[in-house]
């Protein structure tokens, strides 16, 4: 009775069928007005880079522009021998109008190299430093006027102080001496008029007039770090490579011994890494600092600060021995289930050995996602840099028509200048008031989508690829004489020839809930600074409430392009009969999917912590190739996490091809349970190794065991 109602609430099992021998070959086109929907969008799409491209100006990224709107460093130029960006008064660019503006209210010029000097307008004018101060004048500038005049009207800067470039911006060189801040060697300085002031001033201006000057300098330095370590990198990715290619043709023949070799190599490498953890907490006891708490210390751009303290290696001690803990409770309770995931694993095994070049299809999925990026990115950088010049007043005193828009050839003959005799007009930002600059903030949400949408149907051309080829190697009778010949590239055109709006379709679904979340995302980050509890507690809900419901989206539609690849079914056909035959059989989805997902798992960290702990060696000089192998580095984290994260990405790429093949089986195996009972006339498709392993696993195979007999 219980499982009658079961078939009632989620579908009728299927029947026998003597002409089913696996996907569907005489099938026609599904989900027709879907494709339809694409192509239009991506006709839209192109045009939308077509005008972001005539429009968009990329060196606005690239290159400073100064107080004209001009570009800094740009070959064809009047400044094109000029790259750096120099502030008259660094100080000003701590005013509150640059969070309004994003441009520091002080004139700014293009020169050919930062100051290395120490120097007053008033000491130089009539000097032989004059020649050298008139660089960092305004161009076209004459000494025709009084020095008064000259400072009112923004000609020369009141004083020169030594800097160094950033980001193609000049920056007051601060350090200390003795225990002072300093600029150059100087303590004190004098503005234009000969006054003297304390140094600290300017110092303590320029700091907030950069508050992100830290995170630059951090920037810059990471940079630095990959100019001389990028070809390591690059060797420690091909040798995650090789071991991801390693593992997995060992797989195929040793399925059995390398899942547990597997199981053992994470343990013991998880081990080692708490046995290392506390050698290095019990080595710096006793050490000066070493005691200090991570919430005193705060957070530092220099990231090896953290690893003189006794607490992080604690932390981390105790984070890997609780993954640690975890892991072995897990194994110790799923130890049967991980014999029934083996028999999958090593049936997918075969199957992956008889489609070879599905371990080569994950290239693919990378080139094509490598495309919409790249589209996408381009788009975005075009689309952000296609306004226009805005110039505003700028103004040190109390201004009426401060703020307004001005036009900077007439501005000196301007009412505007009249009015206010010290205001200046000055580059301020990027805009525009037509309805192209309008629409801006749409084509820029339109461009997401778009990549989200194009994204996801990348992904799915190539689960429906896969599942294809799996598909048809399970439903062939005599394995492999059955198995048609080339089955991955005639899965590739079935998808494109048939099912391109089916996929079009699960993929803007999942396109839909993902820019909602980018979204919500937006808004959280505008609400941060609000007090509303009920507000923030909303917003944390529908977050997690969409996160959920991407997850479920991404699994039913993993299960739909199976269904898509083997009967050529719409969507929502095939969504609809996935989600009841895995109802049906849930409880095998809890005993075999989600084990062989675990131990799937326990591969990508395998192969990620043995090349991290190689490259953690190597980067920190504890090994070493030849003589001064490993370059000298700012942070020595940074190519580690490199290929940490590189490694982990290669891994996955690998170890997906098995994820769909064992899913596709999964389903298969689900399918033949249904439409046959094992006899003469109504054979399993299945191997005989995984027919006797998994139906003896199954709790839920003693009826159909009664009727095998």
């Amino acid at each position: 009775m219980v499982d009658e109602r079961k078939d009632e609430v989620y579908g009728t099992p299927q029947k026998y069928d003597p002409a089913f021998k696996g996907p569907i070959y005489n099938r026609g086109c599904t989900d027709t007005i879907c494709c339809v929907f694409l192509l239009l969008a991506i006709v839209g799409y192109v045009a939308v880079g077509i005008i972001a491209w005539t429009h968009g100006d990329p060196r606005k990224v690239i290159y400073p522009t100064d107080s004209r709107g001009e570009f800094c460093g740009q070959k064809g130029t009047k400044n094109a021998n000029k790259p750096y960006l120099f502030y008259f008064n660094i100080v000003k660019c701590a005013s509150p109008l640059v969070l309004l503006e994003f441009q520091c209210p002080t004139p700014q010029i293009c020169v050919e190299k930062c100051p290395n000097r120490y120097l007053t307008y008033l000491n130089a004018h009539k000097s032989q430093d004059f020649e050298y101060y008139k660089e960092f004048c305004v161009p076209g500038f004459k000494n025709n006027k009084g020095v008064a005049e000259v400072l009112r009207d923004g000609d020369c800067p009141a004083v020169l102080t030594p800097s160094k470039p950033l980001a193609q911006r000049c920056f007051p060189a601060i350090h200390t001496h003795k225990g002072v801040l300093m600029v150059g060697n100087e303590t004190t300085y004098e503005d234009g008029l000969g006054a003297r002031k304390n140094v600290t001033e300017l110092v303590e201006g320029a700091k907030k007039a950069n508050g992100v000057l830290e995170a630059r300098q951090l920037a810059m330095r990471i940079f630095e770090d990959y100019t001389v370590s990028w070809y390591w990198i690059v060797i420690g990715l091909v040798i995650a490579m090789v071991i991801s290619l390693l593992f997995i043709v060992l797989l195929r023949f040793l399925a059995g011994i390398m899942v547990w070799v597997m199981i053992v190599m994470v343990i013991l490498v998880l081990g080692y890494g708490i046995f290392h953890c506390y050698m290095e907490y019990a080595r710096l006891r006793g050490e000066a600092g070493s005691d200090i708490s991570l919430v005193d210390l705060g957070f530092q751009t220099d990231l090896r600060v953290y690893l003189h303290l006794r607490q992080t290696w604690m932390a981390f001690m105790i984070i890997l021995s609780i993954l640690e803990v975890i892991i072995i409770l897990l194994l110790i309770f799923l130890r049967k289930r991980i014999l029934i995931a083996i028999a999958l694993i090593k049936e997918a095994s075969r199957a992956v050995g008889y489609v070879m070049c599905s371990l080569l299809y994950p290239l693919v999925t990378f080139f094509l996602l490598c495309l919409c990026i790249a589209y996408w990115a381009s788009t975005a950088t075009f689309l952000s840099t296609s306004n226009e010049a805005v110039y505003k007043i700028f103004s040190d005193t109390a201004c009426s028509v401060a703020g307004k828009t001005c036009n900077p050839e007439t501005f000196p003959s301007s009412n505007e200048s009249r009015l206010c005799p010290g205001a200046y007009c000055q580059f301020a930002f990027y805009g525009g008031e037509s309805n192209y600059h309008r629409a801006l903030l749409g084509l820029q949400i339109f461009n997401v989508f778009m990549f989200f949408w194009l994204a996801n149907f990348v992904l799915a051309l190539g689960q429906v690829t896969l599942a294809g080829a799996f598909a048809s190697y399970y439903w062939a009778l005599n394995k492999p004489d059955d198995l048609p010949a080339f089955p991955l590239f005639s899965a590739f055109g079935r998808a494109l020839r048939y099912h391109t709006g089916s996929l079009a379709f699960g993929a803007l679904i999942l396109a839909i809930v993902q820019i909602i979340r980018v979204m919500l995302e937006y808004l959280d980050q505008r609400l941060k600074a609000a007090e509303n509890k009920f507000a923030k507690f909303l917003m944390t809900c529908l977050k997690c409430c969409f996160w959920c419901l991407e997850k479920f989206i991404k699994f039913l539609n993993r299960n739909a392009y199976i269904m898509i690849a083997i009967y050529g079914t719409n969507f929502c056909t095939s969504a609809r009969n996935a989600f009841f035959l895995l109802m049906r059989n849930i409880i095998r989805v809890a005993v075999l999917d989600k084990v062989t997902d675990f131990l799937f798992l326990l591969g990508k960290l395998l192969i990620v912590g043995s090349v991290g702990i190689l490259a953690f060696f190597f980067f920190t000089h504890r090994i070493r190739i030849v003589q001064d192998t490993a370059p000298p580095l700012n942070y020595y984290w940074v190519p580690i996490l490199t290929v940490i994260i590189g490694s982990y990405l290669i891994a996955h790429g690998f170890f997906s091809v098995y994820g769909m093949c064992v899913d596709t089986l999964f389903l298969c195996f689900c399918e033949d349970l249904e439409r046959n009972d094992g006899s003469q006339e109504r054979p399993y498709f299945m191997s005989p190794e995984l027919r006797d392993i998994l139906l003896k696993g199954s709790a839920e195979e003693g009826k159909r065991a009664d009727v095998e007999e």
